[in-house]
C-alpha cells in the first residue's frame, strides 16, 4: 500500500504549490521510490476542457483523453510519470458521480448529504491505484478556508483517519510577506493559516514557506512552536531563477528529508541528483540564444501555453541555447503587415486554439515563414492554418477555411479545407460526432498512433515511421485536397493508421516547416526533450547563424 502525502495551501497558495508537489516526487524518485501525484480541484466544472484559457490556464490532455489542470503538466515534466484520468477529478465531476449514483438507485432512497456520500467519493477517488507506488501525492487545490473547497479538506481528514498510523502526511504550503518598510518576515498569515486547517482536524507535519528573504532562525523556531510542527520540518521555499532549480533547491532545504522523517524512513536511499545537475547547469550555462515568436491570440496569459514554452526551454537545454520566447498577438495582422513584427525571429511558433478569432494573422504568420524559408512549427490549429496558407497561396483556392469558422459565424463564407470532424477509430471501435454535442470532453482526445512517410523531415526528426501522440481537436485537414496541395510542395507526411487523416504536414524545399494536428508540447521533459521541440530550436540555432 502506498503511503499518502497531503499538499494543502494556505494564503497565496498559488505560489508554487503545483511546483512544490512535483519537485517533492523528483526527490523521492530520486532515492528511488515510485510516486504518482494528483490533484484535486474544488471548482465544479466537470473539467477544464470547457474553461477559457484566461480562466485556468491551459489544459493538460493525458494519454487516456481526461483534460486535465495545468499542474499535472508539471508532474509528469518532473517525474516523467504519464498521468492518467484517475489524476485529476473535480468537486463536478465528484458531484455529477454522486447525482448518477441517486438516480440509478444506488444509495436505496437514502437522503444525499455532503458527508458521507460526497466526501466518500473523494476517498474512493483518492485510494484508486492505492498499490501501485510507494507514494502518492495528493495536491488539494485552492486555499484552506475556501468553502468550495471543504469536503475535500474533509474527505482527506477522513482517509488519513481510516489508514494505519504513519501511513499519511499533511504538508502544507503558505506564503511569508516581507514588509520591505520594517525589513521583517510576518508569520502571522502562515500561523492563522494553519489555525484554519486545525479546526477542521487537520495538523500539517510539514511547512513549505514561500519568501523572498532568508528565514532567520527566529522566525524558524516560532513557526515550529506555534505551528507544532519540528523546527527542521520547516522549510524554505525561494523565489528561484529557473522552475528547474526546484529538485536541487528543496533538497538543499531538506524537504525530501522531511517527509521522510515524518514517515519514520530511516534509513532511507541517498538521492541521485545528477540528472538534476545537468538539466540546472544546461539551463544556466547556455552556448547562445535564439529568438522564437509564438503568434497566438492568449497572449496575454502565459500559462495558456505553458506546456509549449517548457518544450521550448527543453529544446534550449537539449541544444546547449537560451530560448527568448516572444509573444506577438495574432489579431496585430489583422491591421498591420506581418513583416515588421516577425523579422529578426529565428523561429515562428504557431499554437492551437479555438474559434476565428486571430485566424487571418496565424495564416500571415505562416506565410511568412514559408516565404522567408523561417522555421516553423504549427501545433494542431497551427497546422490547419499552415494548409489554408497553402491553399490560398499555392493551390489558388482564395476562399479555402475551415468549417469552424462557418459555424460560429452562422453562414458559409469558406471552401472548408478543414472540416468537422464526424468519426474516427479508437482502439478497436469507431467514435462518431455530430455538431450538435456537447463541447465538454466530445473531441479526439488522448494518444493516437500515426505513421510517418518513409524519407519525410518528420521521419528524420523521429528517427522512426511509427509515433504516439495526443490529441486535442474537433476539426481536421480535409484529405480530399491532399493531392493538389501535395502537388504545390505541401507534404502530408504523416497520416493516422488508417490513411484517412491528416496528422503532419511539411513544406518541400523548406529547410524546417512542419505542421502536426496533435500536441507534441504535452510529452516534453527537461531531461527528455520532445524530438520536434528539441530538431525546432536546432533549426532555429541554425538560422541565427545565417541572419
Amino acid at each position: 500500500m502506498a503511503r499518502y502525502i497531503f499538499i494543502t495551501g494556505g494564503v497565496v497558495s498559488s505560489l508554487g504549490k503545483g511546483l512544490a508537489s512535483a519537485a517533492l516526487g523528483a526527490l523521492l524518485q530520486a532515492r528511488g521510490y515510485s510516486v504518482r501525484l494528483r490533484k484535486l480541484d474544488p471548482y465544479l466544472n466537470v473539467d477544464p476542457g470547457t474553461m477559457s484559457p484566461f480562466e485556468h490556464g491551459e489544459v493538460f490532455v493525458t494519454d487516456d483523453g481526461a483534460e486535465t489542470d495545468l499542474d499535472l503538466g508539471h508532474y509528469e515534466r518532473f517525474t516523467g510519470v504519464a498521468a492518467r484520468n484517475t489524476d485529476s477529478v473535480s468537486s463536478g465531476r465528484i458531484y455529477s458521480t454522486v447525482l448518477e449514483k441517486e438516480r440509478r438507485g444506488d444509495y436505496l432512497g437514502k437522503t444525499i448529504q455532503v458527508v458521507p456520500h460526497v466526501t466518500n467519493e473523494i476517498k474512493d477517488f483518492i485510494a484508486i491505484g492505492d498499490d501501485e507506488v510507494d507514494f502518492m501525492l495528493c495536491e488539494i487545490g485552492g486555499t484552506v478556508g475556501d468553502i468550495e473547497g471543504l469536503p475535500f479538506f474533509e474527505a482527506i481528514r477522513q482517509f488519513a483517519h481510516g489508514r494505519p498510523r504513519g501511513d499519511c502526511i499533511f504538508m502544507h504550503l503558505t506564503l511569508l510577506p516581507y514588509l520591505a518598510a520594517s525589513g521583517e518576515l510576518k508569520t502571522k498569515p502562515t500561523q492563522h493559516s494553519v489555525k484554519e486547517l486545525q479546526s477542521i482536524g487537520i495538523a500539517p507535519d510539514i511547512l513549505v514557506c514561500r519568501s523572498e528573504q532568508p528565514i532567520p532562525e527566529k522566525e524558524r523556531a516560532k513557526l515550529a512552536l506555534f505551528c507544532n510542527v519540528r523546527p527542521e520540518s520547516v522549510v524554505a521555499a525561494y523565489d528561484l531563477p529557473s522552475i528547474y532549480d526546484a529538485p536541487l533547491a528543496y533538497h538543499k532545504e531538506g524537504l525530501d528529508q522531511a517527509v521522510l522523517d515524518a514517515f519514520g524512513i530511516s534509513p532511507a536511499p541517498q538521492p541521485k541528483l545528477a540528472v538534476w545537475e545537468d538539466v540546472s547547469d544546461r539551463v544556466h550555462n547556455p552556448e547562445g540564444e535564439v529568438r522564437i515568436a509564438i503568434v497566438g491570440k492568449y497572449t496575454q496569459l502565459e500559462d495558456a501555453y505553458k506546456s509549449i514554452k517548457e518544450a521550448l526551454m527543453h529544446g534550449g537545454m537539449s541544444n546547449r541555447v537560451k530560448v527568448h520566447v516572444e509573444w506577438v498577438d495574432a489579431e496585430v495582422f489583422d491591421r498591420e503587415d506581418a513583416a515588421p513584427h516577425l523579422e529578426g525571429f529565428h523561429a515562428i511558433l504557431v499554437p492551437g486554439g479555438f474559434g476565428e478569432r486571430g485566424t487571418e494573422g496565424k495564416i500571415k504568420a505562416a506565410q511568412f515563414a514559408r516565404e522567408k524559408k523561417i522555421p516553423y512549427l504549427g501545433i494542431c490549429l497551427g497546422m490547419q492554418m499552415a494548409v489554408i496558407e497553402a491553399a490560398r497561396n499555392l493551390a489558388g483556392l482564395k476562399d479555402a477555411g475551415s468549417e469552424e469558422f462557418d459555424h460560429e459565424a452562422g453562414k458559409k463564407r469558406f471552401t472548408p479545407v478543414v472540416y468537422h470532424l464526424k468519426e474516427w477509430v479508437q482502439g478497436n471501435h469507431k467514435v462518431k460526432r455530430k455538431e450538435t454535442d456537447d463541447k465538454g470532453g466530445t473531441m479526439r482526445l488522448g494518444a493516437y498512433n500515426a505513421t510517418l512517410a518513409e524519407g519525410s523531415k518528420v521521419a528524420e526528426v523521429y528517427g522512426t515511421t511509427a509515433i504516439e501522440e495526443r490529441h486535442r481537436h474537433r476539426y481536421e485537414v480535409d484529405i480530399a485536397y491532399r493531392d493538389e496541395l501535395e502537388d504545390k510542395g505541401l507534404i502530408f507526411s504523416g497520416m493516422s493508421p488508417d490513411g484517412r487523416l491528416p496528422e503532419i504536414v511539411e513544406v518541400k524545399d523548406h529547410p524546417w516547416f512542419i505542421g502536426v494536428q496533435f500536441h507534441p508540447e504535452l510529452k516534453s521533459k527537461p531531461f527528455e526533450p520532445h524530438p520536434l521541440f528539441r530538431d525546432f530550436v536546432r533549426a532555429a540555432k541554425e538560422n541565427s547563424r545565417l541572419v
